[in-house]
């Protein structure tokens, strides 16, 4: 068949592993091949669900504190001043040493959690566009799409007016986030699709930085922002200066 040469590379493509060049075609040819745009899709969302499964068996903190206490050395008395000395300076570097860890160990988790949304938003922006449905309220107006949502997210949110800008909206469709409701919003721009996420910050799992960046390994360009208890993404396949456009007439509208 004429698209198995393309269904050799899916995987390597869903995983951001192609050159750019590559990527690019890739891209072009899920948009306008119904058969390799299902199959995408259905291989997103498997990675979707191999990713929400495995969270479910990560050990706590309480689990990971009763087994460092399990494994821990036995202190052994001493009634000698020297070793009394000893052991308290011992103890002195063991808790600037565990508060050390602690803060690296949460720095990475934060880091981690962080590149776990951003990928995770990016499949989101993948999967809507290769499905066939894209949008589940298909309107050029906001004053349509907005109030669509009414009801079916817990919060409500303001659409920037695309009077005399480049933009064009496309819809809008419910969305998830780590099983937390949010809006999707679809934009054109010289024939490249820009998602718009939102979500209410307090209740994704863990915050984000106020305006943290999308790291350089994703094949999107992304911004991301916190404004008035919403968390925002703007992230698709246009330019850097057409995603931060969109993203400053969200963050006027808001």
């Amino acid at each position: 068949m004429v698209c198995e040469a393309w269904k050799e590379k899916l995987d390597t493509y869903l995983d951001g592993e192609l050159p750019e060049g590559e990527m690019r075609t890739f891209d072009a040819h899920v948009r306008s091949c119904h058969s390799c745009s299902a199959d995408a899709l259905t291989r997103v969302e498997m990675k979707r669900i191999i990713q929400t499964s495995g969270r479910r068996f990560t050990p706590s903190a309480e689990f990971r504190r009763r087994i460092q206490q399990s494994i821990a050395p036995k202190p052994q008395r001493s009634l000698r001043l020297g070793w009394a000395f000893a052991a308290a300076a011992a103890t002195i570097l063991a808790v600037g040493t565990l508060t050390s860890t602690y803060v690296g160990t949460r720095s990475g988790r934060d880091l981690a959690y962080r590149d776990r949304v951003y990928s995770e938003i990016a499949d989101l922006h993948v999967a809507t566009l290769a499905s066939s449905s894209p949008v589940d309220v298909i309107s050029t107006d906001r004053h349509t799409v907005k109030p669509w949502f009414q009801g079916k997210i817990p919060f409500a949110f303001n659409l920037p007016e695309l009077q005399n800008s480049e933009f064009s909206l496309l819809g809008g469709r419910m969305t998830y986030l780590d099983q937390t409701p949010g809006a999707h919003l679809i934009y054109d721009v010289r024939k490249h699709h820009i998602s718009v996420f939102v979500f209410q910050e307090r209740s994704l799992p863990a915050r984000l930085d106020g305006n943290s960046l999308s790291p350089e390994k994703l094949l999107f360009n992304m911004e991301t922002w916190s404004q008035g208890g919403l968390r925002y993404f703007v992230i698709g396949d246009a330019g850097p200066a057409d995603i931060d456009s969109l993203a400053k007439l969200f963050k006027a509208a808001s």
